[in-house]
């Protein structure tokens, strides 16, 4: 990889964990479900998806999908803390939580996926690809 290739991903993936810190520094919560990371995964995912439908029409440059794909969304959107919210409410046996916490991030996270393929097409004029 080329310098200006890591400082893009250097860049990008700064800025998302910097947003991502802002969004999950203070505890967000409905009832027993963590919401701070729900909320990370869903943006990172609606931008990615967004970002994969402006990248293939603009035929934009790989050092792009390195600051906003990888480095960006990557830095934002957090599995690791996903499985330990999911793995602590498994240890304070609130399985309806889990349940509900692991089909929200991953629902919601693909859901968003498609509306950012979605808004981003529409934009573009080109409907839903």
């Amino acid at each position: 990889m080329k310098m200006i290739g890591l400082v893009f991903l250097a860049a990008g993936g700064m800025a998302g964990v910097f947003l991502r810190y802002g969004i999950t520094k203070s505890p967000l919560l409905l009832g027993t479900l963590p919401l701070n990371v729900l909320l990370v995964n869903v943006i990172g995912s609606f931008i990615l998806g967004a970002f994969v439908v402006f990248s293939q029409q603009w035929n934009l440059d790989e050092k792009y999908a390195l600051f906003v794909a990888i480095g960006f969304c990557g830095g934002l959107t957090t599995m690791s803390s996903f499985a330990l919210e999911t793995s602590n409410l498994i240890d304070n046996k609130q399985y309806l939580i889990v349940v509900i916490n692991v089909m929200t991030n991953v629902g919601l996270s693909l859901g968003a996926i498609f509306g950012g393929k979605t808004l981003a097409s529409m934009i573009l004029g080109g409907g839903f690809r």
